[in-house]
């Protein structure tokens, strides 16, 4: 994750829609994305989603219906979001909300392929609970 520059877009409107599961954000360059709540949870920046490096990151089935509960501000340079399912660790810097926003079709894509793969759902009734966690999230 990439950290602020002087060519980074601020936000300059972030709202919540409970009902339907969205993050509406705005930028100064006039740039605006609706991102779903499933999203945002299944592209957290966190370790427990990305891993430690390349070809560790754990897919994040069953989360068709996380809610965000709160949104916590980050210095001026990020939010963190408190999602229904309990994971509150990822920080999504402005740049990386806006390169979610930019690439949203594409990753969206890449998740329903991994989904298909692994034959896994979004659903939770059609995933099995996770396995137990160390510290950070990383599964030994």
């Amino acid at each position: 994750m990439a950290g602020l520059d002087d060519t980074t877009p601020i936000p300059t409107a972030l709202t919540l829609h409970r009902k339907s599961r969205i993050l509406e954000i705005a930028f100064d360059d006039g740039a605006e994305f609706s991102l779903p709540f499933e999203f945002l949870r299944v592209y957290s920046p966190s370790a427990e989603v990305r891993g430690h490096g390349p070809g560790q990151e754990v897919l994040q089935a069953g989360k068709r219906d996380v809610d965000i509960d709160d949104l916590q501000p980050v210095g001026n340079y990020a939010v963190r979001p408190v999602f229904s399912d309990g994971h509150d660790s990822g920080l999504y810097s402005w740049d990386y909300l806006y390169t979610l926003g930019k690439q949203q079709d594409a990753l969206w894509q890449q998740y329903l392929d991994r989904l298909a793969e692994a034959g896994a759902s979004r659903d939770p009734a059609l995933t099995p609970p996770p396995a137990p966690k160390h510290g950070c999230g990383h599964k030994h």
